[in-house]
């Protein structure tokens, strides 16, 4: 039977010490093992190069480490513990994570507590046991430096995640020093470690690129977060670089001869999702923001104009004050801050259900104020502004204050068309019926929040304003 040579064994020892085999005893017996194998098919007629590339193609790029993860899951309780730790909260923050992003696209309530439950699981519970893991896996030195990179830049970054989409202070710090990590330690840590490699010599230029296109991305999304010009030139050009080069010439030259899909090519696949997810998240939360905030803006303008033209009625009723028809004017005005105090109240309602929990509206939300003895809604600091319920308990057709409301316009409109006529109250009919402007009888989920129905109440109120100013000027002409 044909025998391996030293120089043979020799570099099945220096192959499998590459894969890093620390296990006690472990290393010698897979020495063995692969060696009795080389031997067999040396002895069914093949050259050792043969039999050698046969062998590794039976094992597997991982075969060798995973019979050592196997031995350590086997008899180490910490490993195994560790190793569980990792893979529930890998997986379970990645559907927290991905399901919070699906219902902050679309509003749904709940995005926040799995956005922040995916992002303690994955930053604290996974990134630990994974360091945990590596190491018992590695015991190399080498390679430590790379793992403690990786942690510090990846709690760093889903922690800024986290606060930026949360808008809470410091977010802006924690990317910065994300991205710090990453482009100072991790990444070029990690290009050394992949250029020392002499057996993927001809994998270099594709690392080189690589870790350039990631540089540039990474700029790029720090430009974004930050605000700063070029971030679109800086990611764009970063992207196009890894799914247009990068990935592809690695995919070839890796692969080319492969008849499956790797699980490698995958998990390759899984991080560059994982690079895309947050940029796109925070560039959508921050269109958000600068949208809500304009419309809070104009929210806050329509009712400075409200409070303004409730002065300017008050103001022609005291001009008015020793016509004969002060009293028909004086009843209209009553009549309209009784309609106006009602939809005050309905927006109080509105904002306590929003602010409070399932069943118990908040008391004195810090939402509402009174100003010179007028309501006044704070809408930027509504916590929940697309929240839905509200509009459920208070403004479907059917329910009990949507009926009041109702009623309360109906009453208003007969009470002006006594002193203008029904011809007048036709033409206003428009401005004077909530119908319009408030959810019908099957109204979608999505259609109608606090933020749209405050808008429409709000409406409502000027088109009150404005009848009331038309209906008074009749008066007088008459």
């Amino acid at each position: 039977m044909p025998e391996l040579s030293l120089h043979d064994i020799d570099q099945i020892r220096h192959d499998i010490s590459r894969q890093e085999i620390t296990f006690s005893h472990l290393l010698e017996e897979l020495i063995d093992h692969v060696c009795c194998d080389v031997e067999y098919e040396m002895h069914q007629g093949m050259d050792f190069t043969d039999a050698y590339q046969k062998v590794k193609k039976k094992i597997g790029s991982r075969g060798l480490k995973e019979i050592q993860e196997e031995t350590l899951y086997a008899v180490d309780t910490k490993y195994r513990k560790m190793k569980n730790t990792m893979k529930f909260s890998a997986i379970a923050g990645s559907v927290l994570l991905g399901f919070a992003a699906v219902f902050k696209l679309l509003h749904f309530p709940g995005a926040a507590i799995m956005l922040i439950l995916g992002c303690f699981l994955l930053a604290v519970l996974f990134m630990s046991s994974a360091l945990v893991v590596l190491w018992k896996e590695s015991h190399s030195r080498k390679t430590l430096f790379i793992f403690v990179s990786a942690f510090l830049t990846g709690v760093t970054f889903i922690t800024g995640i986290l606060f930026k989409i949360q808008h809470w202070p410091t977010a802006g710090i924690l990317i910065t020093l994300a991205v710090l990590s990453g482009s100072i330690l991790f990444l070029p840590a990690l290009l050394y470690s992949k250029l020392i490699d002499n057996e993927d010599i001809k994998k270099r230029p594709i690392y080189i690129t690589g870790y350039i296109s990631l540089l540039i991305y990474l700029t790029g999304f720090w430009f974004m977060f930050m605000h700063w010009k070029l971030a679109g030139l800086f990611t764009d050009v970063g992207l196009i670089m890894l799914l247009i080069v990068t990935l592809p010439w690695y995919t070839w030259m890796t692969w080319k001869e492969a008849k499956l899909v790797s699980t490698k090519f995958i998990f390759i696949i899984l991080t560059l999702l994982a690079f895309l997810m947050p940029a796109t998240i925070v560039n959508q939360n921050s269109l958000q923001k600068a949208y809500d905030e304009n419309f809070f803006v104009q929210m806050d303008q329509q009712q400075s104009v409200l409070k303004y033209r409730e002065t300017v009625e008050e103001s022609y009723l005291i001009l008015y004050r020793d016509s004969l028809q002060f009293g028909k004017m004086s009843r209209i005005h009553s009549h309209t801050k009784d309609l106006i105090n009602h939809i005050n109240l309905l927006e109080a309602q509105i904002v306590k259900i929003a602010e409070g929990r399932p069943g118990m509206p908040a008391e004195n939300p810090s939402q509402i104020l009174e100003e010179s003895g007028k309501q006044v809604i704070l809408y930027k600091k509504l916590t929940n502004p697309f929240n839905n319920d509200p509009v459920q308990a208070l403004l479907i057709p059917g329910t009990t204050s949507r009926k009041e409301l109702d009623v309360v316009f109906a009453r208003y409109r007969d009470s002006l068309s006594i002193f203008t006529g029904e011809a007048w109250i036709k033409n206003y009919e428009p401005l004077l019926n909530a119908s319009a402007l408030l959810p019908d009888e099957n109204p979608s989920d999505n259609e109608f929040s606090v933020i749209s129905d405050l808008h429409a109440l709000i409406l409502l109120k000027e088109g009150v304003l404005l009848s009331e100013s038309d209906a008074l000027r009749q008066i007088v002409k008459h």
